[in-house]
C-alpha cells in the first residue's frame, strides 16, 4: 500500500549519533582527525549496527573497511569546504522531510520519535540537516571531480575497443525490439461491480459490523489483511494523494465513501490523526474480470493478427486504428522504456507474461493473444495483447559499431573512477591525518592513511 519503503530503522542509526550512544560498554572518542574534521568512535559503532540489521557480520574488519570509508568522505568534505561549494538547500529540506516522515510512520508519530531519540524534533531536524548538509557537499565535490576527465572521442572508444582484451569488454545481454497491440476488457463494468461491492461492506459497517473483521474477510491488500485493514501511524506523504486526503479528511470513526487509487478501489476507517500523520484502516478490492471479458478480447485481437498475416493490413497500422494501449499506440505499437526513450528490451525489463510469450518468438513472428498487465499504477492494469517481435539482438561482447553508446559510458566510468582515486591518493599527502592506534593494525584498502 504505502509508496516507499526504506530500511528506516537502518536510516535512523546512521543519521543519530545519539542511536551510538546506546551501546553498552563503549565509551566514545575520537579514533581519527583528517585536517579539522573528526570521526567519532560512536559513528563507526553506528554504521556496524546498521551493518548487523541489514544481516552482515561485523568484525574488526569490517570497522576498518568503515572508518576508510569515512576518511574518504573528510577529504571530499575538507575539499568541498576549501572550494567553497554550496549546498542546495531545496533538495536537502526536501530529502530532510522524506526522512523526518519515514522515521516517524516507522516508530509511530512524532511524539514516539522524541521519546526514542531523547530530543524534540525541532533538535533532531537541525542535527540531521547538518549530515545531510556535509553529504550533499561530498556529493558534489565527488561530481566535480569525477567530471574533470577529457572529453572522449570516436577515436578514444575504437583504440579502448582495440587495446581491451575481449574479457574485459562489458557483456551486451540479448535485447528485443517489440511491437504490441493491447485491448482492455470492460473496466467500466469490473469497476462499477467493484464500487457496489465495496458501498454494500460500507453500509455493513455503518450498521454495526467491525471494520476490521470485514477487512480479513475481503481486502485484496496483503500488507494490511492480517491487521484487519490497520495500516499504522504513517505520514500522507507515503500514500497515494487521493488515499491520504480521504483519509486526513474524516473524523476519527467515520467511514469513507469509495476512493479510487492506482492501486484499486477502496473505503478507509480513520483511527488517529496526529499533524500531517494518521493511521488507518481500509478495505482494497480490485477489479475483476470475466472469462466473457477475455474472451472477447482474444476474438478481436485474432482478427487483427489474421489481417496482418494476410498482408491485408501491416502491424504498424493496425496499432495504430486498433491498439488502447495508449503509450505505444501512436508509434505503431513500438514499445519504448518510459525513463530512456529505448525501443529495446532486455528479459528484465520485460513484463514476466510478455517474456513467456516473447521468449519461443523469432524475429518476424506475431504471438497469439494473451494475458497480461499494463504499466499503470503499482502492478499494472489486466489487458490482453498480441506481440511482433521486430528485432532481436543476441547477447554478445559490446562492439564499436553496434554498441557505442554503451563503451562511451563504459570508459566514462572507469576514468571518473579513476581521477576520484588519484583524488584521494592526492589529498592523502598533502591532509593532515591521525589514526588512533586502536585502528592503526587495520589493513586498509589504500595506503598512506597512517603516516
Amino acid at each position: 500500500m504505502k509508496k516507499i519503503v526504506w530500511a528506516v530503522t537502518a536510516l535512523i542509526l546512521a543519521l543519530s549519533p545519539a542511536a551510538a550512544q546506546k551501546y553498552e560498554g563503549v565509551i566514545d572518542r575520537s579514533v581519527a582527525l583528517v585536517g579539522n574534521d573528526i570521526v567519532m568512535l560512536s559513528e563507526i559503532e553506528a554504521e556496524a549496527q546498521m551493518m548487523r540489521a541489514r544481516g552482515l557480520t561485523v568484525d574488526k574488519t569490517a570497522r576498518c573497511e568503515i572508518l576508510e570509508n569515512m576518511l574518504v568522505s573528510k577529504l571530499f568534505l575538507t575539499q568541498a569546504k576549501l572550494d567553497s561549494l554550496t549546498v542546495n538547500d531545496a533538495q536537502v529540506s526536501a530529502s530532510l522531510d522524506q526522512r523526518v516522515n519515514e522515521i516517524m510512520s516507522t516508530l509511530g508519530g512524532e511524539q514516539k520519535m522524541e521519546e526514542y531519540f531523547g530530543k524534540p524534533v525541532y533538535k533532531l531536524r537541525q542535527e540531521w540537516r547538518q549530515t545531510l548538509n556535509d553529504q550533499s557537499l561530498i556529493q558534489e565535490m565527488q561530481r566535480n571531480v569525477a567530471s574533470n576527465t577529457p572529453k572522449l572521442t570516436p577515436r578514444d572508444i575504437k583504440k579502448y575497443c582495440e587495446e581491451t582484451p575481449a574479457e574485459d569488454l562489458p557483456m551486451v545481454s540479448t535485447k528485443y525490439r517489440i511491437r504490441q497491440i493491447g485491448i482492455y476488457p470492460d473496466r467500466e463494468a469490473a469497476e462499477l461491480a467493484v464500487k457496489e461491492r465495496l458501498v454494500n461492506l460500507r453500509e455493513r459497517i455503518v450498521n454495526g459490523e467491525k471494520f476490521s473483521t470485514l477487512a480479513r474477510l475481503y481486502s485484496q491488500d496483503p500488507g494490511s489483511l492480517s491487521k484487519g485493514g490497520e495500516l499504522g501511524m504513517a505520514s500522507r506523504a507515503i500514500f497515494w494523494p487521493a488515499f491520504s486526503d480521504a483519509a486526513m479528511s474524516l473524523k476519527v470513526g467515520q467511514v469513507s465513501q469509495v476512493v479510487e487509487t492506482p492501486d484499486g478501489f477502496h473505503i478507509i476507517q480513520l483511527i488517529e490523526r496526529e499533524g500531517d500523520m494518521f493511521n488507518a484502516r481500509h478495505i482494497l478490492i480490485k477489479p475483476q474480470y470475466t472469462s466473457e471479458d477475455r474472451e472477447r478480447a482474444f476474438h478481436k485481437l485474432d482478427s487483427i493478427r489474421n489481417l496482418v498475416l494476410a498482408d491485408t493490413l501491416s502491424f504498424f497500422d493496425a496499432a495504430r486504428a486498433y491498439s488502447e494501449e495508449k503509450h505505444s499506440a501512436t508509434n505503431g505499437g513500438l514499445m519504448a522504456d518510459e525513463y530512456t526513450g529505448s525501443s529495446y528490451f532486455e528479459k528484465d525489463q520485460l513484463k514476466p507474461n510478455d517474456y513467456n510469450v516473447l521468449r519461443n518468438m523469432q524475429e518476424g513472428d506475431i504471438s497469439e493473444p494473451f494475458e497480461s498487465l499494463d504499466n499503470e499504477g503499482r502492478n499494472g492494469n489486466t489487458i490482453y495483447k498480441i506481440l511482433y517481435l521486430e528485432k532481436i539482438l543476441p547477447a554478445h561482447v559490446a562492439n564499436y559499431q553496434d554498441d557505442y553508446s554503451i563503451l562511451i559510458d563504459e570508459v566514462n566510468n572507469k576514468n571518473a573512477m579513476k581521477a576520484i582515486e588519484d583524488f584521494i591518493v592526492e589529498k592523502q599527502k598533502s591532509t593532515y591525518i591521525v589514526i588512533d592506534p586502536l585502528f592503526q593494525g587495520c589493513e586498509f584498502q589504500r595506503k598512506g592513511w597512517i603516516k
